[in-house]
């Protein structure tokens, strides 16, 4: 967790009904060669693949906490046919009604997917606008193959037989249950309390819990408080709430035992992308098992300039601080350069790179110009590790 900010992404979606496990059944993967190689791209903590349906190209976020997902253009285009409606849930706890049909036919690299179950809806928000993220390979989809992942290397390979992928120098095993739509939920046990997890490879973060599992009233551990928005989900931004971290001695995921890992609170409890991207893995829904091979040793490591912001209107505003003592940056504050790289007069290209493209990113110290109620305002602020 070596970030200069805390702002994450969090395509995790859950749904509600009654057909669900008949429908995230259905479909099939055709290969061509016993391991298909996909062309993964792993970019801002999040695992993208190149689809083609009816013809047309794509990109995807190939995400566990998740069923498969298309667009309301492509159900147009294709004339889909609708198969029901659903309650469905984002990671920021909204919940909108979707429509649910069946997608005759994906093509990713080689591998034919036909009449796999598919929820339809548009992905809300600039950050996921500038990711160019068309839909969702998702779990159900998933499950029809076995699966190995290295973030490291790009690479994404599938297969119909275990056997493909040898596991022998796998020395983590997670076994896990599912969801209707197949999602993986691992359980976690972090400061003597049972958590259900979800393995997600939707979300940029580490090791999230929700906010009911960790009362700092009564916490005997060290911990850092923020306030703000620090996520962001498939209906767009939660609320300003506090959230805090923490560094357990020891934590348990699905029994197997991890040292110094950092922990966040939040709205759901996730194992996301900056946890796996120290691991090589393959995720086996035959099984219900989750083989991890470590390739990193670093350890987790929290830094910031105590501020995160968004792009909102056109505008970079800040969205979360965190709570120290005559600390100069607030809530809402409109941020108007960050070392002489101004934020005024932006548009959807120019927005797009400086969220991508972090102007503070490799810098230690930051001088930050901000416009607050018509007043502009300057501060010098220092990068922080914490919980060191």
């Amino acid at each position: 967790m070596k970030k200069s900010l805390f702002l994450f992404l969090i395509l995790y979606i859950t749904t509600v009904s009654a057909q669900g496990k008949r429908f995230f059944e259905s479909g099939e993967a055709v290969l061509k060669n016993p391991v298909e190689k996909i062309n993964l791209t792993f970019e801002n903590e999040l695992p993208l693949v190149k689809v083609t349906i009816n013809g047309k190209p794509y990109q995807f976020l190939f995400d566990t906490g998740a069923p498969t997902v298309i667009s309301h253009a492509v159900y147009n285009e294709m004339n889909l046919k609708k198969k029901h409606k659903s309650k469905v849930g984002d990671s920021q706890k909204n919940k909108q009604e979707q429509i649910f049909t069946l997608l005759p036919e994906m093509t990713i690299d080689q591998i034919v997917f036909k009449n796999i179950g598919a929820m339809v809806m548009d992905l809300q928000g600039h950050e996921f606008g500038c990711l160019k993220i068309d839909g969702i390979i998702g779990a159900n989809q998933m499950a029809k193959l076995f699966w190995r992942i290295n973030y490291s290397e790009n690479l994404l390979e599938a297969a119909t037989d275990l056997k493909q992928f040898s596991t022998v120098d796998y020395a983590t095993v997670f076994n896990f249950n599912t969801k209707l739509q197949k999602t993986p939920i691992i359980e976690a046990q972090i400061l003597d309390k049972k958590i259900n997890m979800t393995f997600d490879t939707g979300f940029t973060g580490s090791i999230k819990i929700s906010d009911n599992n960790f009362d700092p009233k009564n916490s005997k551990i060290k911990y850092l408080e923020t306030f703000g928005m620090n996520s962001v989900g498939a209906y767009g931004a939660g609320k300003p709430v506090s959230s805090y971290y923490f560094r357990p001695k020891e934590l348990e995921l699905a029994a197997q035992k991890f040292e110094n890992e950092i922990v966040m609170t939040g709205s759901s409890s996730l194992l996301g992308n900056e946890f796996l991207k120290k691991f090589k893995f393959v995720i086996d829904w035959q099984n219900h098992k989750v083989y991890l091979h470590r390739i990193k040793n670093t350890p987790s490591k929290m830094e910031s300039f105590g501020f995160a912001y968004r792009f909102i209107d056109l505008k970079a505003r800040v969205v979360l601080v965190f709570p120290e003592k005559d600390f100069p940056i607030k809530i809402n504050d409109e941020i108007v350069s960050i070392n002489d790289t101004s934020f005024e007069n932006l548009n959807n290209e120019s927005s797009c790179e400086y969220l991508l493209n972090r102007v503070e990113k490799n810098t230690n110290s930051v001088k930050v110009k901000v416009k607050r109620d018509g007043e502009i305002l300057d501060f010098t602020v220092d990068k922080k590790e914490y919980l060191n």
